[in-house]
């Protein structure tokens, strides 16, 4: 079950779905290709919770050499984690260019990418297959849409496909079970009373809304954060602290249970909150102890310095209940050190002031989601 409300929906035991699902994620906001990532890194660890082979194919188009993304480190933390379960490709050039720019070049690293991409969904070989900047591959004409939208409504059972980037076509949306769109917010201007906001804003990350990809994004950038110690030889350590998620069985449990377990040494992970939803108006006092208890270590951990990304899962609704006041928050975030990223997660219906402080925020609107087709939703998948 899916709640429209503030708070989080416990797990409960559900059916294995066959036909896996063929995911969109598009839009002007940050968040599309982390969010991939994290679901890659989630099926990964349900494969190892549930002993069984899982293999992913990471395309990527419109990436090609000559230039760095966002998203190479958590790539290679990926790739030196889980070696022999991750394939990679990249395809196309490195620099931006508009439709009328295309040069026959364009055109055949599309058609290469595409090549690759049908015989990998033929294969079935493959649990997940990302087709990262896909979107824009289509917007530009590069390749024909009928064509993909037929090859994709042909994947195998329990192939779980991701289509990530800008300006999804409608007949892509319209067979898509799931289509998130990350919105872009952009940060308001600083009057001269709010000059202390400017101090020390960079590194802090939002993602909030009602669709899905929050939480996977926020492990897009603790994947990414690895990545970079590993190239760099420095230890990027991260730290993961979840609210309102007492119990077991969520949809990021899996996932961390991997990074755990081919990088002890660099993730550290922490629940707070019981196992129930809270509701506005029934909150308890052990909800009030557990939300400051978590708060406190989180507190420390930014201050210390000790990480180089902290990420606060299900914060937002925490605040939105009331759970914490925004001050010690604020003051918190304004005082970190410059190189400690911060991540924010979580739907609110009344956003905190620290929103302002943030130098990414993004709004995952749901769309179209497979639950409400009456697809039966897995257990550390869907919730």
């Amino acid at each position: 079950m899916v709640s429209n409300g503030i708070g989080i929906t416990t797990a409960s035991e559900s059916l294995e779905r066959s036909q896996g699902q063929l995911h969109v994620y598009d839009g002007e906001g940050k968040g599309k290709s982390q969010a991939a990532l994290g679901v890659v890194l989630r099926t990964i660890g349900l494969g190892i919770c549930e002993k069984r082979q899982t293999r992913v194919l990471l395309l990527r188009f419109l990436k090609g050499p000559g230039r760095s993304y966002d998203e190479d480190a958590a790539i290679d933390a990926l790739q030196q984690g889980f070696p022999h379960l991750i394939d990679q490709v990249r395809t196309g050039r490195g620099e931006f260019f508009s439709a009328d720019q295309s040069t026959k070049f364009d055109y055949q690293e599309a058609q290469r990418g595409w090549d690759i991409a049908k015989g990998a969904i033929a294969s079935a070989l493959y649990s997940v297959v990302v087709l990262d900047e896909l979107n824009p591959v289509l917007d530009l004409g590069l390749l024909p849409v009928e064509e993909v939208v037929k090859t994709l409504k042909s994947r195998p059972n329990g192939m779980e496909i991701i289509v990530t980037g800008r300006a999804a076509p409608n007949p892509l949306i319209k067979v898509a079970e799931l289509h998130s769109e990350m919105r872009a917010h952009r940060r308001p201007e600083i009057s001269n009373d709010e000059i202390l906001f400017e101090n020390n804003v960079g590194g802090i990350e939002i993602y909030t809304g009602e669709g899905k990809g929050k939480s996977t994004s926020a492990l897009g950038k603790a994947l990414q954060a690895i990545g970079r110690g590993i190239s760099q030889d420095k230890s990027h350590r991260v730290l993961i602290l979840q609210w309102l998620k007492g119990g077991s069985g969520y949809t990021e449990d899996a996932a961390i249970a991997a990074l755990r377990e081919s990088y002890p040494h660099l993730v550290d992970h922490l629940r707070s909150g019981r196992d129930a939803i809270v509701w506005r108006g029934q909150q308890k006092p052990i909800d009030y102890v557990e939300a400051e208890r978590a708060w406190e270590i989180a507190r420390a951990a930014i201050s210390s310095g000790l990480y180089k990304t902290v990420i606060l899962d299900e914060l937002n609704p925490t605040v939105d209940l009331e759970l914490l006041p925004v001050e010690p928050i604020v003051q918190t975030l304004l005082r970190k050190p410059s190189e400690t990223e911060v991540i924010i997660t979580g739907r609110c219906k009344n956003q905190p002031i620290y929103f302002d402080l943030a130098s990414v925020h993004s709004e995952m609107v749901c769309h179209k989601h497979y639950a409400e087709k009456g697809v039966d939703l897995k257990r550390g998948v869907d919730y």
